[in-house]
């Protein structure tokens, strides 16, 4: 039996995982989550020389490398594979991925694995809904695909608008087992514009996003209780 404060807002419909950061990840249908976020979860970075991240913004921890969208990552084991643009694979555990990277992007590179600095931008666990995509969806009057938003957990619902904006400092169970802790919304950046896949670069995403809603999309967790997470999990706020 539910506590009366709790809520029901839905079940989960995707998980990502990104084993290298700004590089496209993996759809997963079931994840383990611990104290830091999923497991693996962007655990490994592009760094160059000078110790920054590859990103799609230079800030002081991150330097913008363009076309990292034309990268994707995977697990095998405990060892991601990255998928270059032209197919082949290279396992982060191989020098030869660091030569072809830095061969590619135009300056040196390594595929570092994460140490005492963190690759997240805000937290460990990302969340977004369908109630906000079909709300941007109607404000920009052309479905979004939430791939752009890089989300570790879609959580499909029935309810309407921005839901997120009011689970800050909510907790969320999901599964059985895992208990999130809301932080924060998530600022977004160019990011949500550029092309990937078959998505082509659309700038009026971050535009109406800033026009509309301060320029944020979802919120970010942090971890209170691990577990496993799957497809289809119910989603209850408290």
């Amino acid at each position: 039996m539910k506590h009366k404060d709790e809520q029901l807002i839905g079940q989960v419909k995707e998980i990502r995982r990104f084993p290298v950061k700004t590089i496209l990840g993996e759809s997963l249908s079931s994840v383990s989550i611990n104290n830091r976020g999923l497991i693996g979860d962007r655990l490994w970075a592009i760094r160059n020389l000078s110790g920054k991240f590859g990103s799609g913004k230079t800030t002081r921890r991150f330097q913008q490398m363009d076309g990292l969208f034309n990268y994707r990552a995977r697990y095998e084991g405990a060892t991601p594979i990255v998928t270059m643009p032209d197919g082949l694979d290279y396992r982060a555990d191989d020098n030869a991925v660091n030569e072809v990277l830095s061969e590619r992007l135009g300056f040196q590179v390594t595929l570092a694995r994460e140490e005492s600095i963190s690759h997240f931008d805000e937290g460990p666990v990302s969340i977004i809904t369908t109630s906000a995509l079909r709300k941007l969806s109607q404000q920009l009057g052309e479905t979004v695909d939430p791939r752009r938003f890089r989300a570790n957990l879609l959580i499909d619902t029935e309810l309407t608008g921005y839901i997120e904006d009011d689970w800050v400092d909510r907790l969320i169970q999901v599964g059985p087992t895992v208990f999130l802790r809301v932080v924060a919304t998530l600022p977004r950046c160019v990011m949500v514009n550029n092309s990937q896949e078959e998505l082509p670069q659309d700038a009026r995403i971050l535009r109406n996003l800033a026009h509309n809603h301060d320029a944020m999309f979802g919120v970010w967790a942090k971890v209170e209780r691990g577990g496993e997470v799957s497809v289809g999990d119910e989603t209850i706020i408290r």
